[in-house]
């Protein structure tokens, strides 16, 4: 079976098993966790920021920050495919009772700063006031794009301008840093805090990082610790995130082989596919007469797992387990499935 669900299904390599042995542990709650310690100021550093906390998952990371940026009862404004609006069980209102105020960021999933303005709004005797801008780089429901940074730079912006702190979803920034060739602190200049996952496509097998200001994440250890995340000797799956983070540069790898499983199936009668940039490859079943659903099961009894993003489209994701020849071989058994 060729897993193509998500670059959540890799496996760690061996090298992280040894390192999970073989790390240096402490009660990370007081601090005193050398692989974390070393996690967190090495992921600080990648993104540009003072400093980085270590979460168990990236839901995690983005509704904590949500809760420390905001105050109860404010709007967070967010586009509307966006995973902390789609994917998130309802956070923003379930842990920082927020409303949320959506914003169409077109085929991009990007808001242009002229939306930014249209969606503030001012706090005053009947109106709780915008407290926070959500973006997210890659847009995972928009098809893995890579955002430009000076599309993020334009709409934080916009929103720092009104005095409202913006927090970057960059689940894949790594993704978006590789296909921009940029390195990941430029796609994080103009936010306030970002949260990027350790556990997609670098290979960690679990965990992500949340970081932002030295103050910022000394509020938010202490919001982690009310969500329950407080982990104790946590050096033993934070050591495999240290050799996550030497990852960054072969995600080119996961990037060629989805434009290389996108050009086999484009080739597939009753298939369209949208040209990938980065490890996602998204794929209309419509003309097939077929929905996602049906279409994905027919590729699961032929050998391939994809998942369903909506009534006709199907998403397949490359990652480090699987390689070119995989890739050429799934395309092939879409092919007969079909």
């Amino acid at each position: 079976m060729i897993d193509l669900r998500s670059d959540t299904v890799t496996t760690p390599s061996d090298e992280m098993r040894e390192a999970a042995r073989d790390a240096d542990v402490g009660d990370d709650v007081y601090g005193e966790d050398p692989s974390v310690n070393e996690l967190e100021a090495r992921a600080a550093d990648l993104v540009g920021m003072e400093d980085a906390l270590y979460v168990p998952t990236g839901t995690m990371g983005n509704q904590i920050a949500a809760r420390v940026h905001t105050e109860r009862g404010q709007e967070a404004l967010v586009e509307r495919k966006s995973h902390v609006f789609k994917y998130e069980l309802g956070g923003f209102a379930q842990h920082s009772e927020l409303q949320v105020r959506t914003l169409d960021g077109g085929e991009r999933g990007i808001p242009t700063p002229e939306q930014v303005r249209a969606g503030y709004v001012e706090e005053d005797v009947h109106r709780p006031g915008t407290g926070i801008l959500t973006l997210e780089n890659t847009h995972n429901s928009r098809g893995g794009v890579a955002i430009a940074p000076e599309q993020i730079d334009a709409a934080a912006d916009a929103a720092h301008d009104l005095g409202v702190p913006v927090h970057l979803d960059g689940a894949r920034v790594c993704n978006a840093a590789v296909a921009r060739d940029v390195p990941v602190s430029r796609m994080t200049e103009q936010v306030d805090s970002v949260m990027f996952c350790l556990s997609k496509g670098l290979g960690a097998p679990v965990g992500s990082m949340l970081a932002g200001s030295e103050e910022f994440v000394e509020r938010a250890r202490r919001t982690r610790k009310l969500f329950g995340g407080g982990m104790r000797q946590v050096g033993m799956v934070a050591a495999p995130g240290l050799l996550a983070l030497d990852n960054v540069d072969r995600l080119a790898d996961d990037h060629d082989n989805a434009a290389t499983l996108a050009e086999e199936l484009a080739g597939v009668e009753g298939l369209d596919v949208q040209p990938p940039e980065t490890n996602i490859v998204l794929v209309n079943t419509e003309d097939a007469g077929l929905t996602a659903d049906e279409f994905l099961d027919a590729c699961e009894d032929a050998g391939v797992r994809g998942t369903q993003f909506d009534t006709h489209v199907a998403r397949f994701c490359t990652h480090w387990d699987v390689d070119r020849a995989d890739v050429e071989t799934a395309a092939e058994h879409v092919r007969d499935a079909l």
